[in-house]
């Protein structure tokens, strides 16, 4: 298969992956803010169940006070009907005491009935609101539930057809470009990108020239040394062929930021490496090209 019609192939493969890995995220993404409503509810249940304790505790004490109160109530009132038997002051001051005493625990019962009471109403109708505040929780996840598994179904057919698509591509291209293809674009969205003018369209760093012609030629399937795209030639729109931007409208080296993980395409010290190959290259070049045109003046000045 010629290299064009593998750029064509990763050109397509990066839209389906791009929306395959969209849908995934959001199929990831869906159950979580039911599961933040199911905490929730979960949450106001517990509590419920506390306070319904304390209500049903607080019902009992109801009654202990109640039984208290009423046999205050009986011995005042036995007091004061034994009044009219008594014979002696000794039996007079004891019964005044004890109706007295009798007098003076039921006002104090009747006093924390009164306050237990208004507090158990309080109660009950928290409970009350709890319980409704309840029963919508559970009618709102019941209808979020059903809108998200509507939306996992669709998201499911969807990266069905995608995974279908997929399919018809990958078992032809190479394995290991594909491996480092997906990565690539899990991480920016976009694996494959052209090369304009001499630079890379993916990162906006200048190539060397000499990598920039082998682009050209699309030969190989090159990596970008900088951002490890995938890289192919693209024509310039004005139909020129600079090699170079102005630096000015480029991204620099301390711009470059270390996106990609050590078992990325390069090792940091091999990209290195390369680079200073490339260079070195250049400079002897360049080193032989001047000794070319230093010669040639010698020659015209022995002439």
């Amino acid at each position: 298969m010629v290299t064009a019609e593998v750029f064509e192939k990763l050109k397509d493969l990066q839209d389906i992956l791009v929306n395959k890995y969209q849908l995934e995220a959001k199929i990831e993404e869906a159950p979580k803010q039911l599961g933040i409503q199911e905490d929730l509810l979960s949450k106001l249940k517990k509590e419920y169940i506390v306070k319904n304790t304390a209500y049903e505790e607080l019902k009992e004490k109801i009654g202990g006070i109640k039984v208290e109160l009423d046999a205050a109530i009986k011995l005042r009132e036995d007091g004061e009907k034994s009044m009219d038997n008594i014979s002696t002051h000794r039996e007079y001051e004891a019964l005044e005491k004890q109706i007295n005493e009798a007098k003076l625990k039921e006002e104090d019962l009747r006093k924390e009935l009164q306050h237990e009471e208004k507090s158990l109403q309080a109660l009950d109708e928290t409970l009350k609101s709890d319980e409704d505040m309840i029963k919508s929780s559970e009618n709102d996840i019941n209808t979020a539930k059903e809108s998200i598994d509507n939306e996992i179904a669709k998201y499911n057919s969807e990266l069905t057809k995608l995974k279908e698509k997929e399919s018809s591509i990958t078992p032809s291209l190479d394995q290991e470009i594909l491996f480092k293809f997906e990565r690539i674009i899990q991480r920016n969205s976009e694996g494959i990108v052209a090369v304009k003018n001499g630079v890379c369209t993916g990162c906006h760093m200048i190539l060397p020239a000499q990598f920039a012609n082998t682009v050209r030629e699309k030969e190989n399937i090159l990596f970008c040394p900088y951002c490890s795209r995938i890289l192919f030639y693209e024509e310039s729109a004005d139909g020129t062929d600079e090699n170079y931007y102005a630096i000015s409208e480029t991204a620099s080296f301390d711009d470059l930021d270390d996106e990609f993980d050590e078992d990325d395409d390069m090792e940091d010290d091999d990209r290195e490496q390369t680079l200073y190959e490339k260079e070195n290259q250049f400079s002897d070049e360049a080193d032989d090209s001047d000794s070319e045109m230093d010669e040639e003046d010698s020659d015209e000045d022995d002439q």
